[in-house]
């Protein structure tokens, strides 16, 4: 059973193909794993085992993930299962229904195990909530994994599940795989189907796969996307597998690259010396680097009145039912969309639409495989911090504003991927974000993948937990 918890996703999936090892024994091994570890790092609070172990007796091996034990970050719901999306006033509510990337990871064979930690409607890059607590980076315990996805990239890197979902507005999937030494990818908008029946036509959000390595991250893509009449900007599956095109894409020829977005962003120094290393391992890879990034002047700006006017249409029930129960950060979220004047919503939308066209003239005119930056501006930070309100001298005055990495490339609506890239002095790990060209999540993949392997970082987890603080999960 230990054993099994070091195979990769792609590894496990063709043990079961091949009946060297059964949906149930995986389950076992999962279970176990949670049992010994998540009580230092409380990544996975709820738990369906009576479901799970009635999907491993049906699981196929003729599915896509053949019985695999998969992870699902408790913003989606999973019919029959509890479902607080990080907030007291959900603390017990059950649904009758699956969010549509749930029903196609169940169709393609996973086994779910439970439903991993988020804060409070995802809100806040940190991820503790009333409901549940702190969830605690296993690199060390008295840091954060960072957030909204954290229990997933933490679930993960301790070895409870070999898949996991996570959803990105800000960089919400990204920047926890960064923390834990994970794959985070942000798919183009549409590429997973979901439900969301208050912005439908909605950009800003997405779903998106986590796993262990690139090729893993890949393999849960193949199981989540797909068109689906219920979400009007989902695409249809390309003809070949992004697994396959993950396996067998030619490696980066170019380039373009950026340590602060064109300087809107402070970097920690410890973040810029992995930042160099990994810009000379693709140099030794053969790959030509350009220092260069599109007009992201206006994207901080931008992003607080898009993320702002999300919040309005999201939360106005909750704000005006439960007020007392909301964060300070939702509150503040909401507070400042209702500020905002038609023309600030307007200037907006036209800023994101040059930072888009900026962007796509990387592909389609100067000819570049990729764009390449830092994922997160600082490694992880103390779990009991809230946000990172400075860097370098330079102060923030609110939580999103040291997301401007990943929020920035938000805007652009293009596909983008966390990958390991090193670690810091003290052992913290710290990745990159690789950006492609719209809708190229397979070559995408493929890059990071030849990446990945450079760097010899794919096996570097699952870990036991690190440190010795004291910790609960209340």
């Amino acid at each position: 059973m230990t054993d099994l918890i070091h195979l990769t996703a792609c590894a496990a999936v063709d043990m079961l193909k091949a009946g060297d090892v059964t949906p149930q024994e995986m389950l076992d091994a999962a279970f176990d794993r949670i049992e010994a570890v998540d009580g230092a790092v409380n990544a996975t609070p709820i738990l369906c085992r009576e479901r799970a172990q009635q999907q491993a007796k049906t699981a196929s091996r003729n599915t896509l993930l053949a019985g695999l034990p998969v992870g699902i970050k408790d913003l989606s719901e999973v019919e029959g299962v509890r479902c607080t999306y990080g907030s007291p006033i959900f603390k017990d509510y059950i649904p009758n229904f699956s969010d549509i990337p749930v029903v196609n990871l169940e169709r393609h064979g996973a086994v779910l195990i439970g439903k991993t930690n988020t804060p409070e409607f995802g809100a806040g890059a940190n991820t503790f909530n009333a409901v549940f607590g702190i969830t605690r980076n296993p690199w060390d315990l008295s840091k954060s994994c960072a957030g909204s996805s954290g229990g997933s990239a933490v679930a993960l890197a301790t070895g409870q599940c070999w898949l996991a979902s996570g959803s990105d507005l800000g960089g919400s999937l990204r920047t926890p795989a960064s923390f834990c030494g994970i794959v985070g990818l942000r798919p183009s908008p549409g590429r997973v189907p979901r439900l969301n029946p208050g912005d439908p036509f909605g950009t800003m959000s997405v779903e998106g796969p986590m796993g262990r390595t690139v090729e893993d991250t890949a393999l849960m893509l193949d199981a989540m996307a797909g068109q689906d009449p219920r979400d009007p900007i989902s695409q249809p599956l390309p003809h070949t597998s992004f697994r396959q095109t993950c396996r067998t894409g030619a490696p980066p020829r170019r380039i373009a690259y950026s340590l602060d977005l064109g300087g809107i962003i402070p970097v920690d120094p410890a973040v810029e010396q992995v930042f160099n290393n990994a810009l000379k391992q693709l140099e030794d890879m053969g790959v030509e680097l350009v220092e260069t990034c599109p007009d992201f002047s206006n994207a901080i700006e931008a992003f607080k009145i898009l993320r702002g006017l999300g919040f309005v249409n999201g939360q106005r029930e909750n704000y005006e039912k439960h007020r007392n129960l909301l964060k300070d950060d939702v509150i503040w979220n909401y507070e400042y969309g209702r500020s905002l004047t038609a023309e600030d919503i307007a200037q907006a939308q036209r800023w994101r639409g040059a930072i888009h066209a900026d962007a796509v003239r990387l592909f389609t005119q100067q000819d570049f495989d990729a764009f390449l930056c830092p994922t997160a501006i600082v490694p992880p930070y103390p779990a009991e911090q809230l946000w990172v309100d400075q860097v370098n001298g330079q102060t923030f005055d609110n939580y999103i504003h040291w997301l401007a990495m990943v929020s920035a490339i938000t805007l652009t609506g293009l596909p983008a991927i966390s990958v390991p890239a090193g670690f810091t002095e003290d052992g913290l790990p710290v990745g990159v974000q690789l950006v492609g060209a719209p809708f190229s999540e397979g070559r995408l993949l493929a890059h990071a993948r030849h990446f990945e392997s450079a760097t010899g970082l794919a096996t570097a987890v699952p870990i036991d937990p690190k440190g010795v603080l004291a910790v609960t999960s209340s």
